[in-house]
């Protein structure tokens, strides 16, 4: 009886410590549990400005991803990008900027206006006059490349961010008449009970415990009071005593250890449960000592001063890229859209929003072509992804340049498409300067990473093989006299097909097609179109550049000549003859990698990539 009493009093512990186990483990995920986050908010008194600006510091005031929301207005706005690309976007207008105090703990407010911007171009933005219309006078920040990304919605936008200590977040009213009145910014905590797991489990376990001991004592129990050795004084005479019948205890006693058999399965149904609900990693100590991961936020790195570029002297300002690449991915996206577009409709004045320079040139001239002509081919589509290379200007203002590779991931056979893109000023969107098709197994250099970017390349700069102002006019002689021009030597012709259409092969080959009462004349120019030039890492740079070549057919027997059915007669609209002879002017847009003075392995300028097309066309002035 004694080990049968000792039985049941631990089992009475043990129900009792699972209780109290289990107890503490659900009150640490219930009563005791901590905040999942910390957030602080901003009011803002109505008409103090257009734009709200969220600052670095009060961004980084709790560390961990940043839940932004912004509220009070029938509209609302929200973009983030580089804290240097949102002042200048601003440039002298007014907002609202929220920063932290940090002995106070809060956000602040206050009124600013920034500094003119000097980035060297007369489109950056100014202040508005007094006599101009309000509503005219606030810009729209939506849909500008300089953002990392935005968002806008009814009544409150919501976004999670992880950015770096150089992203603010720009807050309009999306174009309603009432500024956002509230932020709100959360910030995660870690709020993990590591002790509640093992409590709740560890309580289950004990609680079974408990359970084999009453289990084992009913058993016991019910061993030791089974029938005897010694019979009663009746069985002598031959008569067996009738069975007593059972108390009330015994009848208890079997009750008791049915229930307790009941009571066994619960455990078997409870800890499964317990368990599932404890299997968050919250519940449990971590043992993983490695260290929190760095932001993934598709924002730059900490600017940097570079050396000094070559040819140019060096500068106090910070340069930095001017994009990023998710930034560049957008931009490109944008792109790719829009010029579907436009190409389908043949807007000349609508393409000139995303297109400049050769670039536009030629896409205008293929919509006036196609308008009469409609079986003559698109403009070669604007790929959106994947970018083989992007490289940005090394910039510390405008305009900012970018050089980037696609590919067209519709169509691998396809050409990979070299892009130039433009920035003039800080309100103004990427254009589209150059665009060509990269020549078959073009050996690109390596260049810098795009967190790093490419300092431009002055065209006086003497340590390439020829200063990157002078390669348009050494092209351009080299097709019109080949070999026999004294520049021929610095260019290397394996690969270059456009020397065979548009040098003195093709020219031959176009006189040869020529009627015996017609002659062809041809000259180069160089465009009017800037020369982008951007290192390499091998002291090399990448060069873009255009040339216009002009053919004019004369007759040579005092007759007349006009153009045959084609591209030219569309896109001239001349369609009778003439005594003084036709023209056509064909847009060549270039890339080359010309290599620096001293490189043994690199000594001849490569052409990489290439377009040309037919941007003129009319009766010989």
């Amino acid at each position: 009886m004694e080990v049968l009493f000792v039985r049941f009093v631990f089992a009475i512990v043990a129900f009792i410590a699972a209780a109290v186990m289990i107890g503490l483990g659900i009150a640490q995920r219930t009563v005791f549990l901590e905040p999942a986050q910390v957030s602080m908010s901003a009011e803002l008194s109505g008409g103090e400005a257009d734009f709200i600006v969220i600052e670095p510091e009060a961004l980084a005031a709790h560390p961990g991803k940043q839940t932004i929301t912004v509220s009070g207005s029938p509209k609302a706005y929200l973009s983030y990008g580089r804290s240097s690309d949102v002042e200048a976007w601003l440039g002298q207008t007014p907002y609202v900027s929220v920063g932290h105090d940090a002995e106070t703990g809060e956000l602040t407010t206050e009124i600013v206006v920034t500094d003119p911007v000097d980035d060297g171009s007369s489109a950056a933005p100014v202040a508005p006059t007094p006599d101009a219309d309000p509503e005219a006078a606030v810009p729209s920040p939506a849909g500008s490349d300089l953002w990392l990304d935005e968002f806008a919605d009814a009544l409150v936008v919501t976004t999670t961010i992880d950015v770096p200590d150089d992203i603010s977040v720009l807050v309009s009213s999306d174009g309603g008449d009432e500024l956002p009145s509230r932020v709100k910014i959360d910030w995660p905590l870690d709020n993990a009970t590591p002790w509640a797991g093992p409590l709740i489990v560890g309580g289950a376990l004990v609680f079974v415990l408990g359970i084999v001991l009453v289990i084992t004592g009913f058993v016991k129990h019910r061993r030791s009071r089974g029938p005897r050795r010694n019979l009663p004084t009746g069985s002598r005479r031959g008569k067996l005593p009738s069975a007593p019948k059972p108390d009330r205890t015994q009848v208890g006693g079997r009750r008791a250890v049915g229930r307790a058999k009941r009571i066994a399965i619960v455990p078997l149904l409870v800890i499964p449960a317990m368990a599932l609900t404890a299997c968050s990693p919250d519940y449990w100590p971590s043992f993983d000592q490695q260290a929190v991961p760095e932001t993934t936020a598709p924002a730059t790195p900490t600017a940097t001063t570079p050396p000094p570029e070559p040819g140019e002297e060096s500068e106090e300002t910070e340069a930095q890229p001017a994009v990023t690449v998710p930034q560049m991915e957008r931009i490109m996206r944008r792109v790719a859209v829009f010029a579907n577009e436009v190409d389908a409709a043949g807007d000349a004045t609508a393409a000139a929003e995303r297109f400049t320079g050769p670039a536009l040139e030629a896409r205008a001239a293929n919509y006036t072509t196609r308008a009469s002509l409609a079986e003559h081919p698109l403009p070669t589509p604007i790929p959106a992804a994947p970018l083989t290379l992007t490289l940005p200007q090394q910039a510390t203002g405008w305009p900012r340049t970018v050089l980037t590779i696609a590919k067209n991931s519709d169509d691998p056979t396809v050409a990979p498409s070299a892009l130039v893109l433009v920035q003039q000023s800080p309100r103004d969107n990427y254009q589209v300067l150059y665009a060509m098709s990269l020549a078959p197994d073009a050996d690109v250099p390596e260049v810098a990473p795009a967190s790093i970017g490419a300092p431009p390349i002055s065209p006086e700069f003497k340590g390439l093989v020829l200063p990157t102002g002078q390669v348009a006019a050494a092209y351009a002689d080299v097709l019109m006299k080949g070999e026999s021009s004294e520049f021929a030597p610095l260019f290397d012709p394996e690969g270059d097909t456009l020397m065979e259409q548009l040098g003195p092969v093709g020219q031959q080959a176009t006189n040869d097609g020529l009627p015996a009462t017609a002659d062809a004349t041809y000259s180069n120019v160089v465009g009017e179109s800037p020369t982008i030039a951007l290192a390499t890492n091998d002291a090399g740079a990448l060069v873009t550049v255009s040339i216009e070549q002009t053919e004019n057919v004369v007759p040579n027997d005092g007759g007349t000549i006009g153009f045959q059915p084609g591209p030219a007669a569309a896109l001239s609209g001349f369609t009778g003859k003439s005594a003084k002879g036709v023209q056509r002017v064909i847009g060549v847009q270039l890339l080359f990698y010309v290599p620096g003075v001293g490189n043994e392995s690199e000594d001849q300028i490569r052409l990489l990539g290439w377009s040309e097309s037919l941007i003129g066309a009319s009766e010989v002035p």
